[in-house]
């Protein structure tokens, strides 16, 4: 694929982003002109299609623009496998993800190509996230993780970098956890486990924290907006959990003393997770049994972070009780205020306010 390239573009490439593409097409557009749009300019822009059923690969070749390739799955393998597709495509010295579901703010990759140019030590440069919700309206609520001494239990236990679209990678790191996958039809590089179909991305960096010398490290500026799309049933946060189960069943073998350390605090935190994404799904029933399971698990947490787990006990039970459209109406103030002192919180970190738009 490089060989179509004249060695001029290529050298001219610092950034690449990579996009799986799968039944999207009522976002793709908007995730690719957020890419385009960037007032970086020196990225190509990777679209992995990955048999998508729909009509998002066609709104795909409509849009013209030179930075753009597009690479075509034989057949449906999961995100993991369309990134790793993408990844050994890539031409950059830093490989970019973005969910074809989300989008960016314009200055996403020039802040993160400074960072990562200004920090060698720094192997994964991710920001603060902007949620949006499904019809792409901004919430002005964030995700606000941890953005520094990121040490690998804090990543086992609540995952700061937050979601696929906010990292930007150095190519030297993935090539650090770089193996071969002997069991597919055709060997290839593997850089996520083309095994996880969720879970994914927490088992990625967790490999290369604790298997590399590379840190991870974030910047305060919300530049991703992520979207809170519809879960669905219950049955998926069953198989999200599993799946994250299985996600500690592997790094037991590479990390075995941070598992025996961590793990039970880790699973309170995720089953913590799943019932902030079961209050989402407006399903008050398995929001209080997921939240019940994590205080089983390690009651501990509430002293560790009493205000967001309070926060999340509070939302599970009132919207168990209390009819959907009052609870509406309790979370629409909530998430008012909320936004609010994390705004408050981002200007004091230093953020221009334009950032925040």
């Amino acid at each position: 694929m490089t060989a179509n390239l004249s060695n001029r573009k290529v050298a001219s490439i610092k950034v690449s982003v990579v996009m799986p593409i799968y039944n999207v097409e009522a976002f793709v557009e908007d995730a690719i002109n957020s890419v385009l749009n960037q007032s970086f300019k020196h990225f190509e822009l990777l679209l992995i299609n990955d048999c998508s059923p729909d009509n998002s690969l066609a709104i795909c070749k409509r849009i013209n623009d030179p930075r753009i390739r597009i690479i075509e799955h034989e057949h449906n393998q999961g995100l993991a496998a369309a990134r790793n597709t993408g990844i050994r495509h890539a031409i950059g010295q830093y490989v970019a993800f973005l969910d074809s579901d989300d989008m960016w703010h314009n200055e996403k990759l020039a802040q993160h190509v400074v960072h990562l140019d200004n920090a060698p030590e720094v192997g994964i440069s991710f920001s603060r996230s902007l949620f949006m919700d499904y019809q792409g309206q901004k919430l002005n609520v964030y995700q606000m993780p941890q953005l520094t001494n990121i040490q690998a239990q804090d990543l086992l236990c609540r995952n700061p970098v937050g979601n696929g679209s906010a990292p930007v990678i150095r190519r030297e790191t993935l090539t650090d956890i770089r193996y071969q996958a002997f069991n597919k039809s055709q060997p290839h590089s593997c850089y996520f486990d083309e095994n996880f179909r969720q879970s994914e991305d927490i088992e990625c960096w967790l490999r290369i924290v604790t298997t590399t010398h590379w840190r991870i490290e974030g910047i305060p500026a919300p530049l991703t907006f992520y979207r809170l799309n519809a879960q669905g049933l219950s049955a998926d946060l069953n198989k999200q959990y599993a799946s994250w189960e299985n996600m500690i069943n592997k790094a037991k073998g590479y990390a075995p003393a941070l598992l025996a350390q961590h793990e039970d605090k880790a699973r309170a935190y995720q089953l913590r997770y799943i019932a902030r994404q079961a209050i989402r799904n407006k399903n008050g029933k398995q929001a209080v049994k997921y939240l019940h399971l994590a205080l089983k698990t390690a009651p501990e947490i509430i002293q560790a972070e009493t205000g967001r787990t309070l926060a999340t006990m509070a939302a599970a039970y009132l919207l168990k009780l209390l009819p959907l459209r009052l609870y509406q109406l309790c979370e629409n103030l909530a998430q008012r205020l909320l936004g609010r002192i994390q705004a408050a919180k981002i200007n004091r970190d230093g953020v221009n306010a334009a950032l925040l738009k």
